[in-house]
């Protein structure tokens, strides 16, 4: 009998067998975005993930810029939210999920430019319900942190009893 993997779990299987091939980040990349199309529509492109480590970067383009001719700050917001997200749930247990219930952003100076994502975090160990705060820190590309966010996700286990909507 096999174990049924967690979504973080399979997106790191599928990050494993993708991103060493040419194209492989950028196929990743954009199965996320299908997967999670708010966050998609910025295209992100995934760099590195292992569990409890995430790089994501965000290219500088129209459909990501305010009026101020600088990264929206939702849309740094996602971006600190999709970085602790991969960095954190990849490392979890099979049995768990995540939600997330809080996020909190501090915005350093204007964002223009590619932005580096960057998120170190511990991956929960058991499935055991619990408030699990992960930071991100945004970088420009002259390496200056722009924004940082605090995303918490409650980790709990799967319910057995799961409902269709």
């Amino acid at each position: 009998m096999s174990k049924k993997e967690s979504i973080g779990e399979k997106a790191l299987l599928l990050w494993n067998g993708l991103s060493r091939y040419p194209g492989g980040k950028w196929l990743f990349s954009r199965l996320a975005g299908w997967m999670i199309p708010y966050t998609g529509s910025m295209r992100p492109v995934v760099m590195h993930i292992e569990p409890g480590y995430a790089v994501v970067h965000l290219p500088d383009r129209r459909r990501v810029r305010n009026h101020l001719r600088s990264i929206h700050a939702i849309a740094l917001a996602n971006l600190a939210e999709f970085t602790t997200g991969l960095a954190t749930l990849t490392g979890a247990p099979s049995d768990s999920r995540a939600i997330l219930i809080e996020l909190q952003i501090n915005y350093h100076k204007k964002a223009r430019g590619t932005l580096r994502s960057e998120c170190r975090s511990t991956p929960p160990t058991t499935s055991d319900e619990q408030e699990l705060p992960v930071q991100a820190s945004i970088y420009d590309e002259s390496g200056e942190c722009v924004a940082t966010g605090t995303a918490t996700w409650l980790v709990g286990p799967v319910s057995t009893a799961r409902t269709k909507q």
